[in-house]
């Protein structure tokens, strides 16, 4: 869906409308004169929260190891 573009001033009196439009998914591009200023779009959902722990498995104490000088000299390398 191509995004619709309004000027400011139409914008200023017709916010409901395109507030509306917004929510259904339409992204809609604030002009001032002429130019692009501003986007309206909806926002995107919210994200679930994390919890810590949820999967299974447990992380050994290796992992906490510092790697050896080979290894970190190939990440740096990066």
């Amino acid at each position: 869906m191509m995004p619709m573009i309004v000027n400011v001033h139409e914008a200023k009196t017709q916010l409901s409308r395109l507030l509306e439009k917004a929510h259904a998914g339409q992204e809609i591009i604030l002009a001032k004169a002429g130019k692009p200023y501003a986007r309206l779009m909806p926002l995107s959902p919210e994200m679930a929260r994390r919890r810590p722990g949820r999967l299974p498995g447990r992380v050994g104490d290796a992992f906490f190891e510092p790697l050896p000088d080979e290894e970190l000299d190939a990440w740096e390398a990066l």
